[in-house]
Formats: C-alpha cells, sequence, structure tokens
C-alpha cells in the first residue's frame, strides 16, 4: 500500500527561515517568505516543489519514507472509462442492499439492525470501509485519514445522541472528558509565531474586534430563525441566501476587514472545500449558525484515529454482512426489485440504499436522476515525527492552522492520548485544492508525484518548522478527487439535489450529497433516512 522511502533530491534557493525582528518573529526578506497559492498550486500541477521553497534551513535532514495511499481511484476511473466487467458468475438473494460503506452506508446498517432487521449486505469498493472517516495506525499512533471530529450535538442531532448512547459516549446529559479535544484546541501561526485560538490572533485592532462581534451577532439573529439546523432537513427552506455567495453576502453587510474575511473564508474551505465566492451565502452562515455556540466551546468529540473510532464501532455491529473490496457497477431494476452487479456476484434484492457519493449514480444506476453537483479535490498527508520541532509561542494544539496558507494546517493525533508529553507524534496534514477549477485541480492531483507532494507539504509546514524535515521520517499521501460535494449558490434548490432525495424505490439514495454539506450529522441521517424508506418498500409501503 505503501511506496518504498527515497532520499530527498533537489537543492535550490530559498528554503523559508524566520529571523526575531524587532521583539517579534518576522518573515526574513527575500527568500524567508510563505509559500504561496500560486506556488503551492503550481507545485502540485508539476508533482515538484517549487525551486523558491527550498534552501534557507539546515541541510541536514531524516531519510524520508512514505508513498500513496490507495484511494480506489484506479478502480472507480474504470467506471468513469466504461471498461466492461465479465458476468456474473455467482447469484445470491438478499432483501437489502447497500452500497457503499461510509458513514451514511455504515448508519444504514445500524438503523437495519436497530430495527431488528439482519437480512442485507453491505458493499464496499475499498479494502477498508469508513470513506472520509477511514483510518491508519502505526507504531506511534493511529490517527485519521480525513474527518477527524464529530461535534457536540445540537437538540436537533437526536440520532447521534442515540449512537453515542448506545457506543457507551452519552449517558445523562454528560460527555466523557477523555473524548473532548484536551487544551489548547488551536491555535494560528501568524507574524512569524503561534498564537492561541484563531480568533483572538486574527482580530488585533478594536475595529477587527468590533466586526467579528458583530458578525456573531448577526449570526445568533440568523441561528434563532431555525432555518439552520442540523440535520439540515429539519429546518432549510427555500431563501433567497442561497443565491448570494458567502463572500457577497459580507460585501452586503459591509463585513470589510481582511482578518473576518479570511476567517470566513478559511471556514469554508474547511468544511466545504471552497473558496468563500464559490460557496453558497446559506451554506456559509449554515457554518456558523447551526451549532450552538456553548456546544462548540465544550467539544468537539475526537480520537487520536479521528471518526475511524466511531467506524470502528459500527464495523463491528454489522460484522460480515459488511463485504469490502467488493466494487459495484451496475444497479438494474427488476419489477419491483433490484439487481445489483458487484465483481463476479449478482444480488437479487427488493431494495437498494445507495450510499455512495451522487456522482455515482448516473454511472451505476439505470435510470438514476441526472446530478450537477460540483465536487472539492482534497489531499491529505499523515507525517511520522521521531520528535518534535522547534516551537515559538503558545504551546502545541490538536487543530494547528498557519495564517495564509493554502493549506489548512495539521491536528495531531497524539494530542489525545492521556500522556502529558509523547517524543514520537503523528501529524495530519489536510488541503483542499479550493483556488483551481475542480476539474483542473483534479488532473493535477492524478498526475502529481508522492515526492512532489511531500515537498509541498514540508515546505508549507517549514515557515511555522524550519527544522520539521529533520524530525519527520514518514509521509504519506492520500489524494482525494471528489472528497466532497461542494455547496455552490443554488445547490439549496438544485432540482439534482431534490430528484435524489425524494427519489422513489427499490433504490434509495443516501449520502451527504443529498444535503449538499459533507457532515458526520448529516451522512448519518440520509443513511438512517434512506433505511427506513427501504423498510417501508419491503413492507408495502
Amino acid at each position: 500500500m505503501l511506496g518504498e522511502g527515497v532520499p530527498r533530491s533537489g537543492g535550490g534557493e530559498g528554503r523559508r527561515c524566520w529571523q526575531p525582528v524587532a521583539g517579534s518573529w518576522q518573515p526574513e526578506e527575500g527568500p524567508g517568505r510563505g509559500i504561496s497559492r500560486r506556488e503551492f498550486l503550481g507545485a502540485v500541477a508539476a508533482g515538484l516543489a517549487a525551486p523558491a521553497l527550498v534552501g534557507c534551513a539546515p541541510k541536514t535532514e531524516r531519510p524520508l519514507a512514505g508513498g500513496f495511499v490507495d484511494d480506489g481511484g484506479a478502480r472507480g476511473h474504470r467506471l468513469r472509462d466504461g471498461v466492461r466487467f465479465p458476468a456474473p458468475r455467482r447469484r445470491e438473494r438478499v432483501p437489502v442492499v447497500v452500497v457503499g460503506g461510509g458513514i451514511a452506508g455504515l448508519s444504514a446498517g445500524w438503523q437495519l439492525r436497530r430495527r431488528g432487521f439482519g437480512d442485507f449486505v453491505l458493499l464496499e469498493l475499498e479494502a477498508q470501509a469508513g470513506g472520509n472517516a477511514r483510518w491508519g495506525e502505526n507504531e506511534v499512533s493511529a490517527y485519521p485519514w480525513a474527518a477527524h471530529y464529530v461535534p457536540l450535538p445540537g437538540r436537533e442531532s437526536t440520532l447521534v445522541r442515540e449512537l453515542f448512547e448506545e457506543l457507551g459516549v452519552y449517558a445523562g446529559g454528560a460527555w466523557p472528558e477523555e473524548m473532548l479535544v484536551y487544551e489548547p484546541q488551536e491555535r494560528l501561526y501568524r507574524w512569524g509565531r503561534w498564537h492561541e485560538g484563531l480568533e483572538e490572533a486574527l482580530a488585533e485592532t478594536a475595529a477587527e474586534r468590533a466586526e467579528f462581534r458583530r458578525f456573531h451577532e448577526r449570526m445568533r439573529d440568523l441561528r434563532a430563525t431555525g432555518e439552520f439546523t442540523l440535520p439540515l432537513a429539519l429546518g432549510a427552506r427555500p431563501s433567497p441566501l442561497d443565491s448570494l455567495s458567502m463572500a457577497a453576502w459580507l460585501d452586503a453587510e459591509g463585513f470589510r476587514t481582511p482578518a473576518l474575511r479570511w476567517y470566513v473564508d478559511y471556514a469554508c474551505r474547511d468544511d466545504y472545500g471552497a473558496l468563500a465566492r464559490e460557496t453558497s451565502a446559506w451554506a456559509g452562515i449554515h457554518y456558523f449558525a447551526a451549532r450552538p455556540p456553548e456546544h462548540e466551546a465544550r467539544g468537539p468529540l475526537a480520537w487520536p484515529e479521528g471518526n475511524g473510532w466511531v467506524v470502528r464501532r459500527l464495523l463491528a455491529r454489522l460484522g460480515e454482512r459488511v463485504r469490502t473490496g467488493s466494487m459495484v457497477h451496475r444497479v438494474e431494476r427488476r419489477g419491483r426489485g433490484a439487481r445489483v452487479l458487484a465483481g463476479e456476484t449478482e444480488y437479487l434484492c427488493d431494495a437498494v440504499v445507495f450510499a455512495a457519493p451522487g456522482f455515482l449514480a448516473s454511472r451505476l444506476v439505470e435510470d438514476a436522476p441526472a446530478v450537477d453537483f460540483v465536487y472539492s479535490p482534497w489531499f491529505t498527508a499523515n507525517l511520522t515525527l521521531e520528535r518534535w520541532p522547534a516551537e515559538h509561542g503558545f504551546p502545541p494544539a490538536w487543530d494547528n492552522v498557519l495564517h495564509d496558507s493554502p493549506g489548512l494546517g495539521y491536528v495531531v493525533a497524539t494530542h489525545q492520548t492521556p500522556r502529558t508529553h509523547t517524543e514520537r507524534s503523528v501529524w495530519t496534514y489536510y488541503a483542499a485544492l479550493a483556488h483551481q477549477p475542480p476539474l483542473q485541480a483534479r488532473a493535477a492531483l492524478l498526475s502529481a508525484t508522492w515526492r512532489g507532494l511531500a515537498d509541498v507539504v514540508l515546505a508549507d509546514l517549514e515557515r511555522a518548522h524550519p527544522d520539521l524535515r529533520r524530525c519527520v521520517t514518514r509521509l504519506d499521501v492520500q489524494r482525494l478527487g471528489h472528497a466532497m460535494v461542494r455547496p455552490t449558490p443554488g445547490f439549496l434548490a438544485s432540482p439534482a439535489r431534490r430528484a435524489l432525495v425524494e427519489s422513489g424505490g427499490p433504490v434509495f439514495y443516501a449520502h451527504s450529497d443529498l444535503s449538499g454539506l459533507s457532515l458526520f450529522e448529516e451522512a448519518q441521517y440520509r443513511g438512517v433516512t434512506a433505511a427506513e424508506r427501504a423498510l417501508a418498500w419491503l413492507a408495502g409501503g
């Protein structure tokens, strides 16, 4: 699964380094600058780190091992390319087939089991179920590959609470302290040093602090309308906000300060993989207005392996019903039932819960509604560190963000360990390729080399950690060409989205794409709802 380690090649000018200037940390003139968006995107497109990003830090570094994690892209592209699949050699009769083993599919299986219905199979393309909640593990720690926390549920998120009650996490309104993110939760790298929190470091002047206060007051008022809920379906209604971009809404509301604009743009990249100018204002506001602020202050829930902790326990409950390495390549209607082809097996069933991403529906499902969704390409990387790099300013946090970085920063897997200090650690780095058109970004991501993307990651993080290359021994990369649906303006009223939500049997759609928001609560809700509809269909409803 992982490639062989190779020594780093190349030299050149200008690896970033920092010098203390006038009592604070400032970038050096010339080569000591941070990686720019243009350099970042150019490096991804070329599969090589830009020459201007190397040279200033100490030249001694460890040999770097690593490679690409299998993301199923090669198998998925067989569907895209119209490859013919062999005729099935065996037939199996089963009442319900769940297609897709991400949180939506696993939640559908969880709900079927809760209802006392066990005669189903769940088919997953990958060797490991979990979708964006998959995880890895090495001798240092378990770690996430993407989704790494679950916010404390609000009053509408009853299914989340029911799940965690069953898992022994939530009882009598209390959450276990060891599963709430330890302090410090987050920090921001700006002006050459780390600062506590995000807003605190961004809002430096009285005018900036006033604008942040006004922004949160506006979010409080919008929250009070009841329109912004989790799950979305419980409150969403047609809204003029969906016809605007989030950037246009900020303009209309008179929010001007660069600090707030960067903060909102970062939030859109973080949750949607899109810039504020390409995100529906409704979705942008939902990010800030859907969750009670007191819950955000107490949470979220997190584990070293991220949401893989939840996946492990769902898989234990579903057992042999989950069949990994099972690539579904056709779903056809057969009277009131369906025929599902996966590898060499033909499944004859009464209902299908289609929990794979929406863009696959038109390739797999006979007469599926056409979708016009936009998908955000990402890549993530897990860095194994033999020791911690030097630090300047506020100490390490769980979530570590670099200001004005084209990446999204990193989370620390070992932050949730009970030990007060760990010499070795694993960091999970996130990058949403939001600054390019998605088709162009996907092509660049597919053609990039592991070595090139590894250098992009290290060059970005070296701004805050100049000695990082002497600390990292392994860096593995996962490419996610269609990481998440992007809630562009008009997504809420999209006929394509509504067609999937309202589609009748025997195929019931069950992915967070149906919400337009790639969130745990949405994936769980859609999976449970589709499972309920499938059971009603079996009962003749």
